[in-house]
């Protein structure tokens, strides 16, 4: 029999408690110009392979101590040895132990005495098929990580998409600068706190929270609609400056809407669109546009209203002073089961030393302990 260079160059395992039969074993599959490793118990073979792991073992059943139906057993309950091929060899020519082989966890099966041909002929035939696995396994994992950095491609291509249309309307208002980045900051350290607390665990997979995070900076994209003369006011709005102000919630869900419905299966968008819309109602149905309460506001917007309350006070504003972190902690907990989802301001209020840390390093100053803040419409 002839074996192929890769296969010719695999190491054996052979496994027998008679001498005689392990010798054999050993020179037949030598002559084949194979690596072989031979042990005439189960237990030292299992250390062994351990140590240097076969490409294929040939395992007889009836030896003292551990029978090889209990070795193979235990190879294929280790992560490392489970995909080794074990053939075996054996006396034992009753079907039930034929079975037996083959629910333990056995690729063959072969019958004492043997001919040399047809041990070589599934030798040759079980090493290729390793070989071939091991070369699957290598395209896969190759071809996984291909697909993965063309995945992350795309999600960066469309991050940066999501942020270059939030920076449109941000330009038009100078004052408003890094608001979106700060936004999506504070919005995945209070992911990551009501994650930790096991807050809403059967909203809170991965999938959501990679959305909210994705669509955060969507929140005031509807802002673009508002005029230049209300969106750029100095001062504090009107009663109908603020009601105008407002609309920016629907102008932007309604504007996600449309691409919702081009890409109806696209999560990131639906949470966009909550965001949008609702990221200023209020749990105690005080906010807008629809009056929304309590868990009626769709999880996304409750944990961005925390958010963007937290971005608006630490902001100077034309119109306001900045406050400082520690007022910000205050009226936000004032707000909890008011303004806030208690369970959002819980989280906020376990993660407030980061958002302390983060407001620093986004150089946000602070300013008034006291007074009016907050955000516009």
């Amino acid at each position: 029999m002839n074996l192929s260079r890769d296969a010719a160059s695999a190491t054996i395992m052979v496994v027998d408690d008679t001498p005689a039969n392990l010798r054999l074993l050993e020179h037949m599959l030598q002559n084949l110009g194979l690596r072989v490793l031979a042990f005439p118990s189960g237990r030292m073979a299992l250390n062994a392979a351990r140590r240097n792991i076969p490409n294929l073992i040939l395992l007889d059943i009836t030896m003292p101590e551990m029978d090889g139906f209990e070795v193979c057993r235990q190879l294929k309950l280790d992560a490392d040895l489970r995909d080794i091929p074990v053939l075996f060899i054996s006396a034992l020519t009753d079907v039930a132990d034929k079975i037996k082989g083959f629910e333990v966890g056995g690729v063959d099966y072969v019958t004492k005495p043997f001919q040399f041909e047809e041990l070589q002929a599934r030798v040759g035939t079980h090493l290729r098929l390793a070989l071939l696995q091991e070369e699957l396994e290598s395209h896969n994992h190759q071809l996984a990580e291909k697909v993965g950095e063309q995945v992350r491609e795309i999600a960066d291509s469309r991050q940066a998409t999501i942020f270059a249309l939030a920076k449109l309307t941000e330009s038009r208002d100078d004052t408003t600068g890094g608001h979106i980045e700060r936004t999506q900051v504070w919005c995945a350290l209070l992911v990551d706190a009501m994650q930790a607390y096991g807050s809403y665990a059967d909203e809170m997979d991965a999938p959501f929270v990679e959305s909210v995070l994705q669509a955060a900076p969507l929140h005031d994209i509807g802002k673009v609609g508002i005029p230049d003369t209300i969106l750029l006011k100095q001062g504090h709005l009107t009663a109908e400056e603020r009601l105008v102000m407002s609309a920016h919630t629907e102008i932007g869900a309604r504007t996600l809407e449309e691409v919702h419905r081009q890409h109806p299966g696209n999560a990131f968008i639906r949470e966009g669109i909550h965001i949008a819309r609702s990221h200023h109602e209020r749990w105690d149905g005080s906010g807008y546009p629809q009056g929304l309460t309590a868990e009626a506001i769709p999880l996304a917007a409750r944990i961005m209203a925390v958010a963007d309350t937290y971005d608006a006070m630490r902001s100077r504003r034309p119109y306001k002073e900045p406050f400082s972190h520690k007022q910000c902690v205050e009226t936000i907990r004032a707000g909890s089961g008011k303004l806030f989802d208690p369970r959002v301001v819980e989280a906020f209020l376990a993660a407030e030393i980061r958002f302390a840390e983060e407001s620093r390093r986004h150089g946000l100053e602070d300013g008034n302990e006291g007074g009016e803040g907050g955000a516009r419409p």
